[in-house]
């Protein structure tokens, strides 16, 4: 069994009635298990940001040693690589969290 650490936390009142809400309606078994499923989708957002920040300095790198600059339009640029990087975030394998 994964070690357990408790800790405190201060949420604002709306927080913690949205807590109390997802326990009482039977979605989660505790408050705990509510912040740690926040705590999960928290860290694969970070994950995802990681690989979009990777992405785009792969994708500059690129560029600088493709040679002459062609203009495109940097919305579908931004849009392409975003597309990207979650593809590529959700083919990775899950971690188990």
């Amino acid at each position: 069994m994964t070690k357990v650490a408790k800790i405190s936390i201060a949420l604002t009142s709306e927080m913690a009635e949205l807590v109390r809400q997802a326990v009482d309606s039977g979605e989660y078994a505790s408050g705990s298990e509510v912040i740690r499923e926040a705590l999960r989708e928290w860290k694969l957002r970070r994950e995802l940001r990681q690989h979009e920040r990777e992405e785009v300095k792969r994708l500059v790198r690129e560029g600088m040693t493709s040679g002459p600059e062609r203009r495109q339009d940097l919305k579908a640029i931004k849009k392409a690589l975003k597309r990207e990087a979650k593809r590529r975030l959700a083919a990775e394998p899950a971690d188990g969290a």
